[in-house]
């Protein structure tokens, strides 16, 4: 609809709305400009212990450094990889036992209380196990990865499966429809929104199991970085490698919210 088919009072609401919709992007920038700032006047004028806390300023030249060395790109490109597996695959995985458990009440029955347990289980515990059966690699922290985000898609996909409304089904199985007919015609579509929830939560629990199996154990990626830091006292190390994390994740986010905001453009939401 064209803006001149709008009426006085609708072209005001929606000007409104692009203005509170910049005054929260503005004050978001605003508040962590003004947090670097003061970070980095408290480092300047001794307020607070530079060595200890670090930087802006620091956290820049040592990024800086790993970028000229190449150790950046290294240590990033091992991170994000390990990340991205272990998230697709947990998802992957995650979703199609979500199909299998609404396909069959009677093994959601069954394994129910063995999700309960995987579910409250701190994945953590099983690092030293994974190390043992996987390994001290790559694999054992993909797949600490997998374990994380293969409960969390699972637990809330079936979630959303089971809250699409049983009359919707009961209808289509009166005209014939098979159980693949429900699943695909009105059980996935309609569980879209928990679907793209699941993306959501397993991405920031998948950068946990990442991060937690890299201080375990590792010899590349940021974790290492972190804890390496941590261990010969180089703080602007340790300050850097999470900045970057928090870049990483942020930047994720904001694909993920596209996406979201793709799909409910589709529907029409």
């Amino acid at each position: 609809m064209s803006t001149d088919r709008l009426s006085s009072a609708q072209q005001a609401f929606l000007s409104r709305l692009r203005r509170r919709e910049w005054l929260v992007r503005a004050s978001r920038w605003a508040i962590l400009l003004l947090f670097l700032s003061l970070w980095e006047l408290g480092a300047q004028l001794k307020w607070i212990d530079a060595f200890l806390i670090s930087s802006p300023s620091r956290m820049l030249l040592t990024i800086k450094t790993l970028m000229e060395s190449g150790e950046l790109l290294r240590h990033v490109g091992v991170t994000l990889w390990e990340m991205v597996l272990g998230f697709f695959l947990g998802t992957a995985l995650g979703l199609f036992l979500a199909m299998a458990l609404w396909w069959s009440n009677t093994l959601a029955k069954i394994l129910d209380p063995y999700l309960v347990v995987l579910n409250a289980l701190p994945k953590i515990a099983l690092g030293p196990v994974l190390i043992v059966w996987m390994g001290s690699g790559m694999r054992a922290i993909v797949m600490m990865t997998l374990l994380i985000s293969v409960i969390v898609t699972l637990a809330t996909v079936l979630s959303g499966f089971l809250e699409v409304a049983p009359e919707k089904l009961t209808l289509l199985r009166a005209f014939g429809a098979s159980k693949w007919d429900c699943l695909r015609m009105v059980v996935l579509p309609g569980s879209v929104p928990a679907i793209v929830s699941a993306i959501k939560l397993g991405i920031g629990m998948s950068w946990v199991g990442v991060i937690v199996g890299e201080f375990l154990v590792s010899k590349a990626g940021l974790g290492y970085l972190i804890v390496y830091g941590g261990q010969v006292f180089k703080l602007d190390l340790v300050m850097a490698a999470t900045a970057i994390l928090c870049a990483l994740a942020a930047l994720m986010y904001a694909v993920t919210a596209f996406f979201e905001r793709k799909v409910r453009d589709t529907r029409g939401e």
